[in-house]
């Protein structure tokens, strides 16, 4: 099962990501000016999977991506793959799970580190 993984960018905005059950992102949203605009817009996504196109697209290194459109409207773009098989099971991982994914947020952590002083003394 997919995952989406809430996170804050380093310009201040939120944004999503869906992983595959691998923990690999299959796909990456748009900014988002605030976190529940962020979780909003997952929830539509869980509610209307019947309804999303997946638009295709060959990037200039022939590396292929779709892009996920919901009611005329561009709502996240997928990672690059290399072969039309795998960019399929990405599409099919969205359609077999994304309304049933959790969602995790990590857009509170500040560091996911600890400081090098407490690592290493």
């Amino acid at each position: 099962m997919g995952t989406f993984v809430i996170t804050k960018r380093v310009n201040g905005y939120y944004k999503y990501e869906f992983t595959s059950r691998k923990g690999k992102t299959i796909l990456v949203s748009n900014d988002f000016e605030l976190r529940f605009e962020c979780e909003d817009a997952i929830e539509a996504l869980k509610k209307s999977v019947e309804s999303l196109f997946f638009m295709k697209f060959k990037s200039k290194n022939g590396k292929l991506y779709f892009k996920l459109i919901l009611e005329e409207k561009e709502i996240a773009v997928s990672r690059r793959y290399t072969t039309q098989l795998l960019m399929e099971k990405g599409i099919a991982e969205i359609q077999r799970s994304l309304h049933k994914s959790e969602i995790l947020d990590f857009s509170n952590q500040d560091d996911i580190f600890p400081p090098a002083e407490e690592v290493f003394g």
